[in-house]
Parts: C-alpha cells; structure tokens; sequence
C-alpha cells in the first residue's frame, strides 16, 4: 500500500533488463516469471536480496539455455573425454 512493492518491481526489471515478465498468481500467491539473461552467477544475491529482505519474497531461478546455448552444450558432451 506504500508504494514499495512498486519501487521494488521497478528497480529490479531496470536492473536486470528482463526479455519478457508476466505478472499473475501461482499456489494462491502473487507471482511474477521473468526471463532474462543472467551473465554472472555472482550477480544472484543483488537481485534476489531485495526481494527477500524488502518484500518477504519466495525466489525461485530456473536456468535455461538458448538454442545456441544448447548447441554448444551438445559438441562439449560429444567431444570425447580427455583422461
């Protein structure tokens, strides 16, 4: 009702610049599924921190891979193993 859960939303999407985000319920809670490209493992603290100590947050990251992402993946699991 303060406006924080705003200021909060707000800070977070101009940070991590998402590609898409949806707002709805999921389990009888608010929710909200973004996606967006995470460069840097160490980069999840600053952005899952404020949603926890602010807003009471439950936060759930989910890595997926684009095509490019899979292809890559793929020749690694192909290539034979150096013993």
């Amino acid at each position: 009702m303060d406006g924080t859960l705003a200021q909060i939303i707000q800070s977070t999407m101009e940070r991590i610049q998402p590609e898409a985000s949806y707002f709805g319920t999921a389990e009888g809670s608010r929710s909200c599924f973004v996606v967006f490209d995470l460069k840097d493992l160490s980069d999840l603290p600053s952005i899952a921190e404020p949603l926890f100590l602010n807003l009471g947050a439950k936060v759930e990251f989910i890595p997926v891979m684009n095509l490019e992402d899979l292809q890559k993946g793929l020749e690694k699991f192909q290539k034979p193993q150096e013993s």
